[in-house]
C-alpha cells in the first residue's frame, strides 16, 4: 500500500478508532466516532480531517489498524474509544502497547484521575497511550473511554459552576505533544479546552 501524502501539512490528521464487538457487527449503533468528531469540532479552531475506523475486540484488526492510520494514512493523533476494561475481551491497552515506540503513561494516569472523581470503578480502567515512529513521521495514539459522557470529561477536564478549570483534561497537552513529534501546530477553542503550551512554544498570531 502506498502511503498517502497530505495535500495540507497545517491540516491536522485525526484518526478515531472505536472498537467493540457488537457496534462492528451492527447490533448496535456506535457512539464513540460521533461523541469524538463531535467533541473535536467544537475544541479545534486550526484546520483538521479525520479517518475513521469501526473494528471489534480483536487484537490483530487493532494493531492492523493503528499501525495503517499511522503509517499509511499519515495521522498525526490517533484515538481509540472502548476495550479498556478488564473483560477478557478487552485488549486495546496491548494492541496500542504492540504498535508504539514510546509509552506516555502520563495521559491513561490523568485520564483515571478525572474518572475517579465521578466512579469508583475508573479503577479498572486501563487506557495507555503512545507515540509510534516511522522513519519520517511519528503520532499521539491516546486509548479514551468508551462512553460519550466519559470521553468528553476526560478530554476537557472538569470546571466548576464558574467555569474555571478545576482538573485538567488530557487534550491541554495533546497540541504541544504532537509539536515536540513535528506534527502541526494545533489551536483551540479556549471555552472547550485551552492548550498549554510553554511561552517559547507559543505563536504569535
Amino acid at each position: 500500500m502506498t502511503k498517502q501524502t497530505k495535500t495540507n501539512p497545517d491540516e491536522l490528521l485525526v484518526g478515531l478508532v472505536s472498537i467493540s464487538d457488537r457496534a462492528s457487527s451492527g447490533t448496535y449503533e456506535d457512539q464513540g466516532i460521533p461523541a469524538l468528531r463531535d467533541w473535536l469540532s467544537a475544541a479545534l479552531t486550526s484546520p483538521w480531517k479525520m479517518e475513521s475506523r469501526l473494528i471489534p475486540d480483536e487484537r490483530a484488526e487493532i494493531e492492523k489498524a493503528l499501525i495503517d492510520l499511522v503509517d499509511q494514512v499519515g495521522c498525526d493523533l490517533v484515538l481509540t474509544t472502548g476495550g479498556t476494561g478488564p473483560a477478557r475481551r478487552d485488549v486495546t491497552p496491548e494492541a496500542t502497547l504492540a504498535v508504539g515506540t514510546k509509552e506516555m503513561p502520563g495521559f491513561g494516569e490523568q485520564m483515571r484521575q478525572i474518572s475517579l472523581k465521578f466512579v469508583p470503578t475508573a479503577i479498572l480502567s486501563r487506557q495507555v497511550a503512545v507515540i509510534r515512529e516511522t522513519a519520517d513521521h511519528a503520532a499521539l495514539i491516546m486509548n479514551l473511554p468508551g462512553q460519550p459522557k466519559s470521553i468528553k470529561e476526560t478530554l476537557e477536564g472538569l470546571k466548576d459552576a464558574d467555569g474555571k478549570q478545576v482538573v485538567s483534561g488530557i487534550f491541554a497537552a495533546v497540541p504541544y505533544c504532537i509539536d515536540l513529534i513535528g506534527g502541526p501546530y494545533i489551536e483551540t477553542n479556549e471555552a472547550v479546552c485551552k492548550a498549554f503550551r510553554p511561552k517559547s512554544a507559543i505563536r504569535q498570531k
